[in-house]
């Protein structure tokens, strides 16, 4: 069996150890550094970007790389590129608080992650060494601007089912022939990261330059949102790239497209904090000064509520973020500094919390943005108020870098392989926890101080996502891969399981060092749990009855509901006190 101390630094170890508030990185461990990287990026945005997202929607791509330019110009582009190659290589703390301001520029946001997280990190992980030095200075100057190529009109999600071709030639070469669809910043990228089959096998990737003959863009698609994100087919017509630009190794592409996407997840995760905090100050501001019935909107209770539950959900997304960010900083740190991978590995390592954070991000977004409209009434509904922007343009995130559907059946799906190569006791663990919870045996232990009780709620649903997972696997072994639904189910667990443990640990944090706001901190850590603990409660019926009938089905319902005993608390004061912060402040609180 694998040793906890083995586990402390590998990819989902949360699950299966406690955590300690100091073994987490929280926001409010921002070194003076990051405080000004934050600053200079949110500058950044405001000043330059905000006031042109209507210039940008007229498709105005010249616009566009004067500001990828900017980007480049006050370091922006960099902090994932050592210095050898013109960036300045900071820890990814910093990656997530540039990725978070950026998040709040709309339509700029996708050109940018698509140059620092999809094109810049597949060179910098994958390139060889003059690869590297070709192409990474202009990318991190924002002089050239590059796209990624995997997605096709009948191979989303599924990757590798592209059928763009590439035909190896006698002399060493590479001739390419295909359509990439959906392509961010396809209409003016100067070199594209292509994906395509040796043989119509061999799963490859390539450098691609727009300069190659038979490279060209199809038209702009007519997109919901991201109007000012060009989004184009990419067309390869017998294009000859030359063998110094093969990406990787031939056949291994998947390496390449599925550690980037992991870094595209987190990064994603990312972008939506800064929004999301964003758009509730957005909320509060508007609530404060709408009057109706002689008062402030921001005096209701069903606004209080909304803001309250904006709040919350924005510090879970935020809490995971930044643990997320210490746990990739921390592997690195630990790796073997003679090897040249640290960053792969830990990218790949964090694989299951990086979709983890695509998906909650992605959806609490979409939850934040949606309540901003409707706070703002009829208001929110047109265009001369910046909340039906964000509206329309956070749509995409539930399928960028994955589908959330994808992502939630990859998260089970990895935990479940950890398993089964010994990477991680899953399967020990939950035959011993069933055998404990269904004869009334398991018991957590309550400690003293702060938090307490909800401390034990996140032990208690560690254990119930490690047994759900035990027991779909026992009944349905390799044929677990059909299960979608309930594999789904496993993951909200899951999902909720992390997000609830990153927001007490954080405000225990808080209350315990004297933190920002550590009673509001609490309290929204308290309410997260409480809404948590009935979501898990819905899967794991859920999961249950799919699984089991009978006596059994009742035995087991009967035990679960008996372990998860999580007493409910005063949400509607919780929200309340929260949302009155909230729009004192005029913005968001944490």
């Amino acid at each position: 069996m694998v040793k906890p101390e083995d586990i402390k630094l590998k990819g989902c170890s949360w699950l299966f150890e406690q955590t300690s508030p100091d073994e987490i990185f929280v926001p409010e461990q921002l070194t003076e550094e990051h405080r000004l990287m934050d600053q200079t990026a949110r500058e950044f945005v405001e000043k330059e970007v905000l006031s042109q997202n209507d210039q940008l929607e007229t498709k105005d791509w010249t616009l566009a790389r004067h500001l990828m330019r900017r980007c480049g110009e006050i370091g922006l582009l960099g902090t994932d590129v050592p210095e050898a190659y013109g960036g300045i290589e900071l820890d990814k703390v910093s990656s997530a608080l540039i990725t978070s301001r950026l998040g709040q520029s709309g339509s700029f946001s996708s050109a940018f992650g698509s140059q620092t997280g999809l094109v810049i990190m597949p060179i910098r992980t994958f390139g060889t060494e003059a690869q590297k030095r070709k192409y990474l200075p202009g990318l991190v100057s924002g002089e050239t601007v590059g796209a990624y190529c995997l997605s096709e009109s009948g191979s989303g999600s599924d990757a590798l089912g592209a059928r763009t071709r590439a035909t190896e030639q006698e002399d060493g070469t590479f001739v390419l022939n295909g359509e990439k669809m959906w392509i961010t910043n396809g209409g003016f990228a100067d070199i594209y990261i292509v994906f395509a089959k040796i043989d119509g096998e061999k799963f490859t990737a390539f450098i691609v330059e727009r300069s190659f003959d038979g490279v060209s863009s199809g038209k702009e698609e007519q997109k919901m949102g991201l109007l000012g994100s060009s989004t184009t087919p990419v067309l390869l017509q017998d294009v000859h790239v030359p063998a110094e630009n093969l990406l990787g190794e031939i056949g291994k592409g998947h390496k390449v497209a599925f550690n980037v996407l992991n870094y595209g997840r987190f990064k994603l995760g990312a972008s939506t904090v800064g929004s999301a905090a964003n758009a509730i100050s957005e909320s509060a501001r508007y609530a404060a000064e709408r009057h109706q019935f002689g008062q402030s909107i921001a005096t209701f209770g069903a606004i209080k509520h909304k803001l309250g539950e904006m709040t919350v959900r924005t510090y879970a997304i935020e809490s995971m973020v930044f643990r997320t960010a210490g746990l990739i900083d921390a592997s690195i740190k630990t790796a073997n500094p003679e090897t040249n991978s640290a960053l792969l590995e830990a990218l790949e390592e964090f694989a299951i919390e990086s979709s983890i954070l695509k998906i909650a991000g992605s959806e609490t977004l979409d939850y934040v943005f949606d309540e901003n409209v409707q706070i703002h009434g009829g208001n929110g509904y047109v265009r001369d108020y910046p909340a039906e922007r964000h509206y329309r343009d956070s749509r995409v995130n539930r399928i960028f870098e994955g589908t959330n559907e994808i992502n939630r059946l990859l998260i089970p799906s990895r935990l479940i392989k950890l398993s089964l190569t010994g990477r991680l006791p899953l399967i020990e663990i939950a035959q011993d926890l069933a055998e404990k919870i269904r004869t009334g045996e398991l018991s957590v232990p309550r400690g003293k101080g702060p938090l307490q009780d909800q401390l034990v709620a996140v032990e208690l649903f560690k254990k119930v996502a490690i047994v759900m997972l035990g027991l779909v696997l026992k009944t349905y072994g390799d044929k677990i891969s059909h299960q979608q639904e309930i594999l789904s189910l496993v993951a909200d667990i899951l999902i909720d399981t992390y997000a609830a443990e990153s927001t007490v640990l954080r405000a225990l944090l808080a209350t315990t060092t004297g933190g920002r706001e550590p009673i509001l901190q609490s309290e929204a850590a308290r309410t997260y749990i409480n809404d948590a603990y009935a979501r898990i409660d819905y899967a794991t019926r859920s999961i249950l009855g799919a699984l089991m009938q009978g006596e059994t089905l009742r035995i087991f319902v009967t035990a679960f509901g008996n372990l998860l005993k999580v007493e409910p608390i005063n949400t509607v004061a919780t929200r309340r006190s929260l949302a009155t912060k909230t729009v004192e402040l005029g913005g968001y609180l944490f």
